[in-house]
């Protein structure tokens, strides 16, 4: 293949000539982490510990820097694991492989991690290197009960190496993005707990606003709702039922919700020979089984499966109001939910549910505001997911040296 002047071709690909082909072994020192055993018996923990306990649960939640973990470990626990300073590298290779944090506290780590102790290289560099190969350690590691790595897999490794000016501008400018990400992260959590608030003072009349002070009515569910509408499943044996141009939502798609597409989709053939019902857009749909009292709002018509509910408000009751009760009372709605195997609530208890309805025009007062609400969220989400799009795109980019942060000729002056 041709390459393009000032790079070369290497074993790990195109990558610029000023930089190294090194192994992971070469940059550092990887060490496994230790358990105590039997791992469940208490005298290992001491929750007024300093030392954290670190598992794949505190990594998973954390981006660049583990600040906290669930756990601590005793003198006796720490004595029996392997320590780990503030500031150091540590990587999962059990179940969950390749998942790298560099730690903000003291831990110790158990032998599902290792540690890069007293790299050569820039640390939070290696952190994103690893971060960018993380999914390529699967087809790496052995297989067995779970997916597991061990320093013979991990330390000949090899991993593209710019001269040291170059990783410390690609950190800082990865760390940059991470922040913003971070930020971001925190002002959604933010504007969410705003909404929930605002949400349990307007939905209950704690809070009424301006300009109105009429009474509220209490009404039973069944009476304000004019029609409960089920659905059904295709037949999956029948695959002229399937993958045809009508969305077919589950309760699958509550939980990765995008009010213009589902997971699944049937034909008309396979709406009109099922129990499954098209529902307009706009129309909330309730889960009776499982996800007991998740609701949702499509902004496209869509059919449903037998799991789920439409709700088709009388003329006194705003659909949207009814979306967003439903959202305030997610809780106690799930806690009616009953079943051995499957929680459900049967429409029979639907119906019995009490509802605090005020006039039809701060039905839709309240509705705004809160819709606003969600808009401001969405953007928001929506500049996230472009934000953490640009670092993987800046990763791809920066760590391949397809994109030069500080030319070859300032390295030589420097040098």
């Amino acid at each position: 293949m041709a390459v393009k002047p000032g790079y070369k071709l290497t074993e790990v690909g195109v990558i610029p000539e000023d930089w190294e082909i090194k192994s992971l072994g070469d940059i550092a020192r990887i060490q496994r982490g230790a358990s105590p055993r039997p791992i469940d018996s208490p005298i290992w923990f001491d929750e007024n510990s300093s030392i954290g306990w670190v598992r794949i649960s505190d990594v998973t939640r954390s981006r660049l820097t583990l600040k906290e973990t669930a756990q601590a470990l005793s003198f006796k626990g720490v004595s029996k694991s392997r320590f780990v300073k503030r500031g150091s590298l540590i990587m999962s290779i059990c179940a969950t492989v390749g998942h790298p944090i560099i730690t903000g506290i003291d831990v110790c780590i158990h032998d599902g991690f290792v540690v890069f102790n007293d790299p050569i290289s820039s640390l939070v560099y290696l952190f994103y290197t690893l971060k960018n190969i993380e999914n390529s350690w699967s087809k790496a590691g052995q297989t067995g009960s779970q997916m597991n790595l061990n320093t013979g897999i991990i330390n000949p490794k090899k991993i593209p190496l710019p001269p040291l000016r170059e990783q410390q501008a690609i950190a800082t400018a990865l760390s940059d993005v991470d922040t913003l990400i971070t930020k971001l992260d925190q002002l959604i959590a933010k504007k969410r707990d705003i909404k929930q608030a605002t949400m349990q003072r307007l939905l209950t009349g704690q809070t009424r606003l301006p300009g109105f002070n009429g009474a509220w009515e209490v009404k039973r569910l069944g009476d304000i709702i004019e029609r409960f509408v089920g659905g059904g499943t295709p037949s999956r044996s029948n695959k002229s039922y399937w993958n045809g141009n009508v969305p077919w939502v589950t309760v699958k798609d509550f939980s990765t919700f995008n009010s213009t597409e589902s997971q699944e989709y049937i034909t008309i053939s396979g709406l009109r020979n099922s129990a499954s019902n098209l529902i307009s857009s706009g129309v909330v749909i309730l889960s009776t089984r499982m996800a007991v009292g998740a609701a949702v709002m499509y902004g496209i018509d869509v059919a449903i499966n037998q799991d789920l509910k439409a709700l088709f408000p009388s003329h006194i009751l705003r659909g949207e109001f009814l979306y967003f009760w439903f959202q305030n009372n997610a809780e106690m709605l799930s806690s009616l939910g009953s079943g051995s195997t499957v929680k459900g609530i049967s429409l029979v208890d639907l119906k019995k549910l009490l509802f605090n309805l005020p006039p039809l025009p701060e039905q839709q007062a309240i509705a705004t505001i809160l819709s606003d609400m969600d808009a401001e969220i969405t953007a928001l989400e929506s500049r996230r997911k472009k934000t953490r799009a640009l670092k993987q795109g800046m990763m791809q980019e920066l760590l391949t040296g397809r994109i030069r942060l500080i030319p070859p000729a300032a390295h030589a002056v420097s040098a």
